[in-house]
């Protein structure tokens, strides 16, 4: 006795192994997904150890930086003072500097009215000398 599957039974034969197919991709994708997951999983991880360590160090870091700021504050208030001092002196250097150019100025107005005089003098020495050679004649 020969036994012949009907056409219902090779349609559920057919949909049985079907659906084994899906159930056997659905593993596969569920494992690799599983694998993937556990990656990240280790990737977060290793993240939050990293960022403790830089939250440590910039922590220390910005102690650092606060003092380095205090620091500068004391020295630029220093250096201010200090500037503040010298102004006064930079103040007389500029008077001097300007009494120098008006010194100057009134010494070349002195040899420009000598040369001046000097010329008429020596015109009138000159006119006196040639009057009196007239004159002993």
């Amino acid at each position: 006795m020969v036994n012949v599957m009907s056409g219902i039974e090779i349609a559920a034969l057919i949909a049985a192994i079907a659906l084994l197919l899906l159930v056997v991709f659905l593993i596969s994708t569920l494992l690799k997904v599983n694998k993937t997951l556990a990656s990240v999983n280790e990737t977060v991880t290793q993240t939050t150890k990293t960022l403790d360590v830089v939250t440590g160090d910039v922590d220390v870091l910005s102690q650092q930086v606060e003092a380095l700021l205090v620091k500068s504050n004391t020295l630029l208030a220093d250096v201010n003072g200090k500037v503040a001092d010298t102004d006064p002196l930079f103040k007389a250097i500029g008077e001097l500097g300007e009494t120098v150019s008006d010194l100057n100025t009134s010494s070349r107005h002195l040899v420009t009215s000598v040369k001046r005089n000097g010329k008429r003098t020596a015109a009138v020495g000159l006119a006196s000398k040639a009057m009196g050679v007239f004159r002993r004649k």
